[in-house]
């Protein structure tokens, strides 16, 4: 045996990095779906179609519409999550969240059925815990930082669409961003949270 060559992962470990290399696959054509067309358009079998893949293979991975839809308003909330990397700027995670809303407005609506529906919002948003207290501390117990959160997180997710949308149409994105960022800042110096 040679020792300078690597050792072979085991088949399992190549069959499970297989299946979450499809998997992922999948679900980043399913949003392109979904972005393209709309949520309506969205089936299993026309994602199979799309991405000329067995149906069968879809649906191995997600088992109806349904568990599609689900893994990618999961992908959605990841992808709003980023906007929440302590090593980004506040200016950076504004300008992100903005930005994915106006350019994946389907997208949006399917997090929002998600946000607003019956449950934990601790299982869809998993910082919402240390937003809403650190929002506390800084804010001062005068100040119900649960209903703070909750609109701050609901105006960054629907205002955006909004304004471009029934406020100002005209206005190109960069316009958009730039005027929520503003806003936003405002709203944070404000309120003593905003950390440049």
């Amino acid at each position: 045996m040679d020792a300078t060559k690597p050792a072979e992962a085991p088949d399992s470990a190549r069959r499970y990095k297989a299946y979450a290399e499809t998997h992922q696959a999948l679900i980043e054509a399913a949003v392109r779906l979904i972005s393209e067309k709309g949520v309506e358009a969205l089936s299993v079998a026309g994602l199979a179609r799309a991405i000329g893949m067995n149906r069968t293979t879809v649906y191995y991975h997600f088992g109806s519409r349904e568990a599609l839809l689900e893994a990618v308003a999961s992908w959605s909330s990841e992808q709003l999550a980023r906007a929440f990397d302590p090593h980004e700027s506040q200016r950076n995670r504004i300008d992100f969240i903005a930005r994915f809303v106006l350019d994946n407005p389907d997208l949006i609506k399917l997090w929002i059925d998600q946000f607003i529906a019956a449950g934990d919002i601790r299982d869809r948003y998993p910082k919402w815990d240390e937003l809403v207290a650190g929002t506390g501390e800084s804010l001062g117990p005068e100040v119900d930082a649960e209903v703070y959160c909750t609109i701050l997180l609901a105006g960054a997710i629907v205002g955006p669409r909004v304004f471009r949308n029934s406020v100002r149409p005209d206005l190109s994105e960069d316009e958009i961003v730039a005027r929520f960022r503003a806003e936003h800042q405002r709203i944070l110096r404000r309120d003593s949270l905003l950390r440049e």
